[in-house]
């Protein structure tokens, strides 16, 4: 499970390698201003491209056909290589509609504010994590909550 965060995590990190070091977004300016609203826009347009292009090989190598892997012990093997590859694809895929409704927030002017207590989320936060929804307090109330639900 861990590899799967950490392939997420590659794959914005090569988005943000894909804009260049000639803008990142700070604490010192005006929160959410045109330029940083600009600046997470080509960031989640990146890495979509990015998980896109992943899942483009992925495909491709399902299409080139079966496993015939002759020792068993192989194939079970490759099997479950696959089976983690298409979970991460699908992990990406609902990652993908998250990307969309950034953008999305983003046009309406309502990213980078919590959609709990509309307070800003904060620079830093969205840098780490540019889909947040929620500030950090918000994310663990609301994780607590859950959690609680699930234990009754």
């Amino acid at each position: 499970m861990a590899s799967v965060a950490g392939d997420d995590i590659d794959i914005l990190a090569k988005a943000r390698r894909t804009l260049g070091d000639d803008y990142t977004p700070s604490e010192d300016e005006e929160y959410m201003s045109d330029q940083q609203a600009e600046y997470f826009r080509s960031l989640l347009v990146e890495w979509k491209k990015s998980i896109l292009s992943a899942a483009e090989g992925t495909l491709q190598s399902l299409q080139d056909g079966p496993i015939r892997e002759p020792d068993l012990n192989d194939r079970a093997s490759s099997e479950t290589d696959w089976g983690i590859e298409l979970r991460t694809r699908d992990r990406q895929r609902k990652l993908i509609s998250k990307i969309d409704s950034a953008l999305r927030r983003i046009d309406r002017g309502e990213y980078g504010y919590c959609e709990v207590t509309g307070d800003p989320i904060g620079i830093k936060r969205l840098i780490a994590r540019p889909i947040a929804t929620m500030t950090v307090e918000a994310q663990e109330a609301h994780e607590r909550r859950e959690k609680i639900s699930r234990d009754d």
